[in-house]
């Protein structure tokens, strides 16, 4: 972290020079045409709980002083969906275009009993919306001034070392490596935000799926066709199993599982935002990954952009989104690039999971043991956001239990049916295990 003015940082790493940044902030703002949208969600970092009453600033990254909106956080942490100017959609939809495809923002939040946090350079693309999630740290008497984040540039956008090729499947010797016995979906992994080699790095515990959707949103256009996004993010999460499962890093005598270098691995940033829809295609696909027929491993499914890195062999993210255009679906996208004997797998364990999704949607007329897991989670979870309507736990889906699970999906951003699906269910885990867990790995 840099405990640096907004008005400091220049998140544009083509533009290391004042005042070719400060030309470059007033270009986006002049060039703003259309609008995205942004939510806030702040929860504690020691209790998982929602924090209300805290307000948070909006204002032009790099323009200090002038704040655009200023939101407070509800019963269940969050703010309203706010409208924000962004450049126009088409630039994120062109790999040609040498012009910014998103705006940038700076969130100062402040909240009673709380560090304040301020994050420069949350980036709002045209037409999607943009979930802004913190945690907050409860205050400290020796703490002084608040913790700023700098979110660097997209890497679409921003010049990074591309991918270092690796050998798609691993070779695992009988001895000397510590290699899992079959897949598993972990509830955390630990990102040494840095190269391999950077002992400086800092190491974060970050979960799973919190880890897939920074990635995704870092390193592809969340204004993409949905196809384009799930065929990335299933290549995103085969690369990391790959990792969990190989335990590449760990038997090389590091203590983490992946780095936030994209020459070694994909970028993930501390604090960065993600979007709605990236963040409901990997809540759909999570316990998914890549396979090749007798091949137990995880295939580490490597890219590159296609437009200025070539990749023969590799998806390239701009030829995924050519292809999403003309309606491929994900399978379709990965076997172009891959070969058609590349196959989507599921994994047989997810850790940090009470019990298994029943298999089947939970709904109105349901009834039995799931059903009343389920309720009895729900109740839990209800009592950290009071916004959850409580329910009579007696493994019967009545409306009642529909109408808490549809006000349960609207408060973490699922599809709201009232159905306990395969996302809902492992949703409703995930809040549960975090809000009844008295301590948690940060």
């Amino acid at each position: 972290m840099n405990h640096l003015s907004a008005s400091q940082t220049n998140n544009n790493p083509n533009n290391m020079n004042g005042n070719n940044a400060n030309n470059n902030i007033n270009n986006n703002i002049n060039n703003n045409i259309d609008t995205g949208r942004l939510q806030i969600n702040i929860t504690s970092g020691p209790t998982s709980f929602p924090v209300s009453g805290a307000t948070v600033s909006i204002s032009y990254t790099g323009v200090p002083g002038s704040t655009l909106e200023q939101l407070q956080t509800n019963s269940s942490g969050q703010t309203e969906v706010v409208e924000l100017d962004a450049p126009p959609l088409e630039l994120s939809l062109n790999p040609n275009n040498e012009v910014q495809p998103y705006a940038e923002y700076t969130l100062d939040v402040n909240a009673p009993g709380f560090e304040p946090v301020s994050i420069s350079g949350a980036e709002i693309l045209a037409d999607v919306t943009a979930l802004q999630n913190i945690r907050l740290q409860p205050s400290e008497p020796q703490e002084t001034g608040e913790e700023l984040f700098v979110i660097p540039a997209h890497t679409l956008y921003g010049e990074y070392p591309p991918k270092i090729p690796e050998a798609e499947i691993k070779p695992l010797r009988e001895t000397g490596e510590i290699v899992l016995s079959r897949v598993v979906v972990p509830e955390f992994i630990v990102v040494h935000d840095g190269s391999p080699n950077d002992p400086t790095a800092r190491d974060y515990y970050v979960r799973y799926r919190d880890y897939i959707k920074n990635v995704a949103s870092s390193e592809i256009y969340a204004t993409w066709p949905a196809n384009t996004i799930r065929a990335n993010v299933l290549a995103i999460m085969s690369f990391t199993l790959n990792r969990v499962y190989t335990e590449w890093y760990r038997n090389q005598g590091y203590d983490f599982t992946i780095t936030s270098s994209t020459a070694f691995d994909h970028k993930w940033i501390p604090e960065r935002n993600i979007y709605d829809n990236i963040s409901v295609i990997v809540d759909e696909l999570f316990a998914n990954y890549l396979s090749r027929p007798n091949v137990r491993q995880p295939i580490l499914t490597q890219y590159c952009d296609g437009n200025r890195v070539s990749c023969p062999g590799w998806m390239t993210q701009w030829g995924s989104k050519a292809l999403g255009d003309q309606g491929y679906s994900a399978i379709e996208i990965l076997r172009y690039f891959y070969g058609d004997n590349m196959y989507i797998n599921t994994a047989e364990e997810i850790s940090g999971i009470p019990s298994s999704w029943p298999g089947y949607d939970l709904t109105v007329g349901s009834s039995g043991d799931k059903v009343r897991q389920m309720q009895e989670q729900l109740n839990v979870i209800a009592g950290a956001y009071p916004a959850i309507p409580r329910v009579t736990v007696d493994g019967v889906y009545g409306p009642a239990t529909a109408n808490a699970v549809e006000v349960f999906q609207s408060v973490f951003g699922l599809p709201q049916t009232g159905v306990t699906d395969y996302s809902t269910w492992y949703k409703i885990s995930e809040i549960y295990v975090g809000v009844s867990r008295i301590a948690e790995l940060v």
